[in-house]
């Protein structure tokens, strides 16, 4: 096992500077990881991250098909396509935040922020949930909740209302605004990072995130989440409360 490996084994929790050090550390240990190279090509600016945990180790609340799919064709892909969209670009030597926070508003690089945004989206989303998660959240991250929401009930509701009514594709995430925590959403690859909120955790409410395990019934999938794999300790740790 590599030090990188060490650093970000699973059974470490990862707070988002240390999920933001993995981000853009990973172009140069696992730039495109699985992918055959010669000698002489030479390596993609950015790399897929690898994922927290088994792809087996979220069933059944995320099946393992669900998570090689998700993971292995629409992460990869929307890597793939960044890769592609920023070589000559001013974007070119930046960090995949940094990508995200100058494309965003800029009609003319709709795209590299769409996929630059999915990319991050993806990785956040990965290390939100954890194969022990949901039950009750740390004593620190329920007393905020409890003054912002009035109970880590309403927290909870708060986040299942954000991500099914999130209209067609989208995310539902927990936030610190301006020092209050907040149940939001953001429509297709947006994100709080370019909102001035500080994200703490996300659910991906895209088709392809739950389809495969619940078809149409998303609601039963956030819930799932919600009650099993959502990861309070890795909200905690980005709102360093």
């Amino acid at each position: 096992m590599t030090s990188f490996e060490k650093k970000h084994h699973p059974s470490r929790v990862m707070d988002r500077r240390t999920f933001l050090t993995l981000s853009a550390g990973a172009a140069a240990s696992f730039a495109m990881a699985g992918l055959p190279r010669t000698a002489a090509a030479t390596p993609d600016p950015h790399g897929l991250p690898p994922l927290p945990y088994a792809d087996t180790d979220l069933a059944p609340v995320i099946t393992a098909r669900t998570l090689s799919f998700h993971y292995g064709k629409h992460h990869q892909g929307y890597v793939n396509n960044l890769n592609r969209l920023i070589p000559g670009t001013s974007y070119a030597d930046l960090s995949l935040e940094k990508i995200v926070t100058r494309s965003s508003g800029n009609p003319d690089h709709t795209a590299i922020f769409n996929n630059a945004a999915q990319v991050w989206n993806h990785t956040f989303y990965w290390h939100s949930l954890s194969p022990k998660g949901g039950g009750e959240p740390p004593s620190a991250l329920a007393r905020k909740m409890k003054e912002d929401f009035g109970s880590v009930a309403e927290c909870r509701q708060a986040l299942l209302a954000a991500a099914t009514t999130r209209f067609a594709s989208g995310w539902a995430w927990l936030v610190l605004d301006s020092g209050t925590l907040k149940a939001v959403n953001t429509s297709n690859a947006r994100t709080p990072l370019t909102m001035g909120m500080t994200p703490l955790l996300t659910i991906d409410v895209w088709e392809h995130a739950y389809y495969l395990d619940y078809q149409n019934q998303r609601k039963a999938y956030v819930q799932a989440v919600l009650d099993k794999r959502i990861n309070w300790e890795f909200a905690l740790k980005n709102a360093e409360l």
